[in-house]
Formats: structure tokens, C-alpha cells, sequence
């Protein structure tokens, strides 16, 4: 089993506010059976690529299921009191769920000031200003770090998976053949240093086979990790693409 850890995952909280986000769901009042569908659906979109789940992740789909399961119950109120109605009446199984959401988006949003106030912090210095006007030069604008998350890149996964099961033939012969993460890597860098621009998401993946689009799909992963690729997307459901950063001369073979 291959093992990616990127900052971008940071738990089962972190990937429902990814997915109430990226549907435009309403925080206080979530559709928990899509929700559900959604966040079920990345998680075996992730076994399925071999990926190490983390029992938090399980939990929570197992809690998603609970409140699911709760919210379709028929409640039988002629058995309980008119305290008990009432009590019923103003609970509602999503409750706690909500309550963790909020609290955790605004620890998020204040790790992000936070980083922002480090970042600003670190360009101060005390010392007085200098003549630095002969160390000028020209130098090639820096590429930016794109915003796409490892969520976005799963979702790109799906997608595309799903285009080849509609477009693959009905019958087919295929051979076995072995592919290192870390030679797939080295392709992609050559792919990217011949091009030199950015690459759409789906052209890594020109081969059919499941085991070439699981290993490319962890290749570009592990190269994201390390910083020698950015990805940007331009809003939702758009195409993701990949570029070399000022790193990229840099990669060297495992």
C-alpha cells in the first residue's frame, strides 16, 4: 500500500467543508443523504487507489450514515409525552455534526491569518536598508503556488475515471506490466520540461489500464508534495492544470 501525505489532508472535517463548499451547500442546513453519497464516494474513490484511509475517515462516514439513517426514521409520536414531542421537535441529529463543522472552519480560517501574519512578520527586519542596486538582475517571473487541493485532484480522478469506463471497448487484451511510481515521475517531468507550458489533467493519462492511471495518479501526488508541480483550476468542475514550478530542474531520480 502507497502512502501519500500531503498538508492539504487534513482529516474527515476538513474534506466536508471541501465538499459543502464545492456543492454551495448551506453549513446550517445540510442535505445529509448527498452529503453522504459525496463523501462515501471519496472514499472508495481512495481505497481504490490504494491509499492509506485513516480511521478518522471511516468514522465519520459511519456517523454520516448514523444521522442518515436517524433523519429517515418515522417518529411514532403517539408514544411520548408532549414534552418529548416538543424535545424531539428541536433536536435534530445533525446538530453535533454542525457545531464541529463551525468550530473547525473557524480554527481554519485562523491558522490562515495566522500563516498570513507569519508570512508578513518574516519580511520584516530591523536592521537599516542597504545599497543592494548592484546586485540587480533580470530575473524570470516566479511561478505561484496553485490553490487546487488533493480533494480537487480525487474529484479530477473520478471524472476522468468515468469518461474511460464510458469510452473504453467492450473487449480487450491486457498485459501485466509493472510501472515504479518513481519512473512515471521522471516521464512526467520529461513531458513537462519538452512542453514547457502547462498540461490539462487528463493528458498524463493516455492509457486505459487501471494500474498506469493509479500509478500516474500518485506519481503526480508525490510530485506535488515535494513542490516540483503546481496544479490551478479556475473554479469549480473546471479542467486542472499542471505546471513545472522553479523546482523543476532540480528533480532528480529516487
Amino acid at each position: 500500500m502507497y502512502l501519500v501525505k500531503l498538508e492539504a489532508f487534513e482529516g474527515p472535517l476538513d474534506l466536508l467543508l471541501h465538499l459543502i463548499h464545492r456543492l454551495e451547500i448551506d453549513i446550517y442546513d445540510i442535505p445529509v443523504s448527498e452529503i453522504t453519497e459525496q463523501y462515501m464516494e471519496y472514499i472508495h474513490t481512495m481505497q481504490e487507489l490504494e491509499l492509506d484511509v485513516a480511521s478518522e475517515y471511516l468514522v465519520m462516514a459511519a456517523t454520516l450514515l448514523s444521522i442518515k439513517s436517524k433523519m429517515l426514521l418515522p417518529r411514532q409520536e403517539e408514544e411520548w409525552s408532549d414534552e418529548e414531542i416538543i424535545e424531539e421537535e428541536q433536536s435534530d441529529p445533525r446538530d453535533e455534526l454542525v457545531t464541529r463543522l463551525i468550530e473547525y472552519k473557524k480554527y481554519k480560517e485562523a491558522a490562515v491569518k495566522l500563516k498570513k501574519l507569519e508570512s508578513e512578520r518574516a519580511l520584516v527586519y530591523t536592521k537599516p536598508p542597504s545599497d543592494l542596486s548592484e546586485y540587480l538582475e533580470e530575473k524570470e517571473p516566479i511561478l505561484q503556488k496553485g490553490n487546487v487541493t488533493v480533494y480537487d485532484m480525487i474529484a479530477a480522478f473520478q471524472k476522468m475515471l468515468k469518461r474511460k469506463k464510458i469510452e473504453k471497448p467492450i473487449e480487450r487484451t491486457v498485459t501485466k506490466e509493472e510501472i515504479p511510481i518513481e519512473k512515471r515521475m521522471k516521464e512526467m517531468i520529461m513531458e513537462l520540461k519538452a512542453s514547457k507550458k502547462k498540461k490539462a489533467f487528463h493528458d498524463f493519462f493516455s492509457a486505459d489500464r487501471k494500474d498506469y492511471m493509479v500509478v500516474t495518479f500518485l506519481a503526480l501526488l508525490q510530485l506535488m508534495k515535494n513542490e516540483y508541480v503546481h496544479v490551478e483550476q479556475e473554479h469549480n468542475f473546471s479542467e486542472i492544470y499542471i505546471y513545472g514550478s522553479e523546482k523543476l530542474h532540480e528533480f532528480r531520480d529516487y
